[in-house]
């Protein structure tokens, strides 16, 4: 029964993160779907932030303490540390992975598990 459960909030995280985001187009531009384990960090902003609006609204989970500078560190970098001190690829190197399955296995607890 616990599997069933987690299949199906799986399934209904992993179609409004597809609802939401687009997939990935391959070397051959074939659009490739956004699966569970897919890292979110290259989804258009504006897409993920809906995604996230919705998936908040959906399960009820409150994500408004989640580190998001730790999934996105550069965007978090002040302005002037950006220009003149650090590099890009530094600053990203020890970013942590963001996926689909993570805001599955969130909903499935009723809360954010990771940070």
């Amino acid at each position: 029964m616990d599997l069933f459960l987690m299949n199906t909030i799986q399934d209904k995280v992993l179609k409004l993160f597809r609802e939401q985001i687009p997939g990935y187009l391959d070397k051959h531009w074939k659009e490739i779907p956004l699966e569970l384990d897919s890292d979110l960090f290259d989804s258009p902003s504006d897409d993920l932030s809906d995604a996230i609006e919705e998936y908040q609204k959906e399960f009820g989970i409150d994500l408004s303490n989640v580190a998001w500078s730790c999934y996105f560190p550069w965007e978090n970098t002040p302005l002037l540390t950006r220009w003149f001190k650090v590099k890009r690829e530094d600053v990203e190197k020890n970013r942590k992975i963001l996926t689909v399955k993570m805001f599955a296995e969130s909903a499935k607890a009723g809360k954010w598990l990771y940070d």
